[in-house]
């Protein structure tokens, strides 16, 4: 390690760029400094390349965030997020030197990992590490499909970059792998990414666990690979950047050798500048070191500021370019552009619904995997945004749009996903789509390996952002594959994460309901989980109609009168138990109302009245599900029952495991006659 970069004394203040780059360190310390939380070393070792970067390189107008072909920039090392809100201050964002000094308090425009949402010019919620690289490689993807979609010859609508800056600790995750190796494997030229190589983490220098040789590693993903040595070389930087864009037929890592807490006499290159404050003291003889012009906390030259504010003319100057190549594109393929424009506005092609086949006794009875199978191909063709695939279980959860291509290389317009198996790569990836614009992306697996993804489904719900889960396989149901695949807490568990909407379809007929819901619903994540074993069909004339999904739970069979002693609650597979318990309370004097409960998020968000309708008060009720119970004890209450599954399951056939672990018409029986003696 060269002592020489990171002295302090070798640090030149006599020219108007290092004025603008210490103005970020100073901000990013200050505003650690009086949160007296937070990460101040990264932001002020990376201060030089966000300052080539976002000066000479990225393409954005901070007057206007959501232009749609600004480049797309993600601090996958969210940890770091001074550096990101510094730079949107400076450029002109609407992020005020006041917001900077709320760094990490209540309601904030600063909080202490960038927030999709609450602050101009953050594209993504970061700060789990290995996220980012993966949001970023899911907006690389979406610009690239959108951009073969729409673009026409000599209309290059759509042609902005993704950018990203990982850290060491995004580099260890394994989402960043699986990730990686997919945009190598699918080309993707416009995806430029930093390796930010400081050798340092919380515990320590790196060599404490890691000795990758991270280079190496991404050249094995066919990405194109460069070193910069010193990241206060901005020429070489530059250079570095410059290279890189003229690189389209791979992705591009940068690994850039920095030295954390840059600047710091006594900090610098220590675990100390990563987590912490760099307490009053230190930041004093830093800002000296510096031969920063002021010890005011969060000053900044008005010649830096002026330089930086720069980037708001250029950037109302790109769009305004844009806008003009766009009206021309727009004369010329005036259809082509209101479809791209009612894509991102994301409304619904007219007429789409009216595509939701309905199901019969001759074609109702199977599996809901394989009903949501018919549903997504009947509406694809007018759903065109509606796009992804599968963790290499495609033929499995049945979600291959039949006809349509493979995205890949050679097409990057086809909108069948192989994801590989990389269920967290997958999650990731889709939310970067998500954010992006103009794609409602859906990836599939067993509910088992929503296990494997939950980092990702819970930062979706976190964003709010509208992807959908294919879960398939989803219980006991499942049979010999036994206790492995059989998924037996992971429905409570996923009920748990705020914003997530859970709909577990009892036959097909739900099952055409639950994909309109899910393409409807505004507000998070939908989660569609479905059987592999065949489901009775429910005769929608004899009872309730299937479009009381949208509501959560209704009343699919009532006692006559409608007054009944005890009601029978459940969702999926074991609705027909419900049904078959209540003939035979009936035939034994008790009356009993069956409710299917397809998403206990959706009926928890309905009016009191209407929720009261469906369960009166006051009526005993039992729940049941092949899976733990603990999510239905909110809507069973103290004196209601409950059964499901408190252990394990196992391999045998699946009738079988329902007998044995009390899953079953005759228990249902039981607990009802039980509560109304």
């Amino acid at each position: 390690m060269p002592a020489t970069i990171s002295e302090p004394s070798s640090i030149s203040s006599t020219s108007l760029d290092d004025l603008c780059i210490n103005a970020i360190r100073v901000l990013a310390m200050d505003a650690v400094q009086k949160a007296d939380s937070g990460h101040p070393g990264t932001p002020m070792a990376l201060a030089p390349l966000a300052y080539v970067l976002w000066t000479r390189h990225l393409r954005y107008n901070p007057a206007n965030p959501a232009w749609i072909n600004r480049d797309r920039f993600v601090l996958s090392a969210g940890h770091a997020s001074m550096l990101l809100y510094s730079v949107l201050y400076l450029t002109g964002y609407d992020l005020a030197l006041d917001d900077l000094k709320q760094f990490r308090q209540w309601e904030s425009k600063t909080p202490g990992h960038p927030e999709y949402g609450y602050t101009p010019g953050v594209e993504t919620t970061t700060g789990p590490l290995g996220q980012g690289i993966g949001n970023a490689v899911g907006m690389a993807i979406a610009q690239v499909h959108l951009a073969t979609t729409f673009n026409r010859d000599g209309h290059q609508i759509l042609d902005n970059d993704t950018w990203f800056i990982a850290s060491d600790g995004d580099m260890m995750e394994g989402v960043s792998h699986e990730v990686s190796s997919y945009a190598g494997h699918l080309q993707l030229g416009k995806l430029i990414g930093f390796y930010d190589d400081n050798h340092i983490t919380i515990e320590g220098d790196t060599d404490l666990t890691f000795s990758d040789d991270t280079a190496k590693r991404y050249e094995s993903y066919h990405w194109h690979v460069q070193r910069v040595e010193d990241a206060n070389d901005l020429d070489a930087l530059d250079a570095a950047i410059t290279g890189a864009k003229a690189v389209r037929d791979r992705p591009s890592l940068i690994v850039v050798r920095s030295h954390i807490g840059f600047g710091s006499p006594n900090k610098h290159d220590t675990a100390e500048a990563h987590g912490s404050p760099l307490g009053a003291d230190e930041i004093k003889l830093t800002k000296e070191a510096l031969h920063y012009p002021s010890q005011e906390p969060f000053y900044v030259a008005p010649e830096a500021l002026a330089h930086w504010r720069k980037m708001t003319d250029r950037g109302a100057r790109l769009e305004v370019e844009w806008q003009q190549r766009y009206d021309s594109y727009k004369a010329a393929h005036s259809k082509d552009a209101a479809e791209l424009e009612r894509r991102l506005r994301g409304e619904l092609a007219h007429g789409w619904e009216d595509l939701i086949p309905s199901f019969t006794t001759d074609n109702g009875s199977i599996a809901s995997r394989a009903a949501s199978g018919i549903v997504l191909n009947a509406i694809a063709p007018k759903v065109p945004e509606l796009v992804g695939g599968s963790a290499d279980l495609a033929s499995s959860t049945n979600t291959i749009v039949k006809g349509a291509p493979s995205i890949g290389p050679d097409n990057y317009a086809g909108r069948n996903f192989h994801f590989g198996i990389r269920e967290h790569g997958m999650g990731s990836v889709m939310n970067g789509m998500s954010v992006y614009g103009g794609l409602i992306p859906y990836g599939a697996t067993f509910l088992i390996f929503s296990d494997y993804m939950r980092p990702a489904i819970r930062l979706a719900s976190v964003m709010d952002r509208h992807v959908i889960y294919v879960f398939t396989h989803d219980s006991i149901g499942l049979g010999e594959d036994g206790p492995t695949h059989q998924p037996v807490e992971q429905l409570s568990s996923l009920r748990a994460v705020p914003g997530l909407t859970i709909i577990r379809p009892a036959d097909a007929s739900e099952t055409a309901e639950a994909w309109r819901a899910a393409l409807k619903h505004q507000g998070g994540p939908v989660a569609l989980v479905l059987t592999r074993q065949k489901l009775g069909f429910i005769d929608r004339e004899r009872y309730a109609s299937a479009r009381g999904v949208a509501k959560g739970a209704y009343i699919l069979s009532d006692t006559p009168g409608g007054n009944p002693q005890v009601v029978l609650m459940s969702s999926g597979s074991e609705v027909a138990l419900i049904l078959d318990a209540q003939q035979k309370l009936e035939a034994a004097g008790v009356r009993a109302r069956a409710v299917s409960v397809p998403s206990q998020e959706l009926f928890a968000a309905q009016t009191s009245e209407y929720r009261d309708s469906v369960l009166p008060i006051g009526v005993r009720r039992v729940a049941v599900e092949a899976a733990q119970p603990m999510s239905w004890h909110r809507w069973v209450g103290g004196d209601g029952v409950t059964i499901g599954i408190d252990r394990f399951g196992a391999s045998a056939p699946y009738k079988e495991i329902y007998e044995h672990l009390g899953i079953s018409v005759a228990k249902v029986v039981e607990a009802a006659k039980r509560l109304v003696s």
